[in-house]
């Protein structure tokens, strides 16, 4: 899996997606959030969702709550050393309709954190990050 914690950035994958973001012209990288929200809450339930997608969703999600007001700012060596620019509110729903897809099963994410033993832990996490999104209401950005 590539992954040496817990953390929204603590795996290559994620790691990736956030060199992904740095690359990326500043105007651009709110479609790159976009997307990658997007391919996970479009997969349907019961259709397999691969691990990696899955990551990359959870690292959008967690960039998207750090910007709402009081947010957890995303603090790892991994994130994206660029500034992502304000992204809109409107991106909260659609990320916490990935985050649902990346806790419910037929997730690999999910799989292979509880093959592990952390399945509840993890979750927990995605959970709070998924609360911290759907909390209140749609504040300009």
């Amino acid at each position: 899996m590539g992954t040496w914690g817990m953390g929204h950035f603590d795996s290559d994958t994620a790691a990736d997606f956030a060199g992904r973001l740095d690359d990326t012209p500043p105007a651009e990288r709110e479609a790159v959030v976009k997307e990658a929200l997007a391919v996970t809450a479009g997969t349907r339930a019961g259709e397999y969702l691969d691990a990696d997608d899955g990551v990359v969703a959870v690292a959008a999600a967690a960039l998207l709550a750090a910007q709402r007001p009081g947010g957890t700012p995303v603090d790892s060596a991994y994130a994206p050393d660029e500034p992502v620019p304000p992204l809109a509110p409107e991106l909260r729903e659609l990320a916490v309709r990935a985050l649902d897809r990346v806790v419910a099963d037929a997730s690999e994410l999910l799989e292979l954190w509880a093959d592990v033993g952390e399945g509840e832990e993890w979750s927990a996490g995605v959970r709070s990050l998924r609360a911290a999104l759907a909390a209140g209401g749609q504040e300009a950005g």
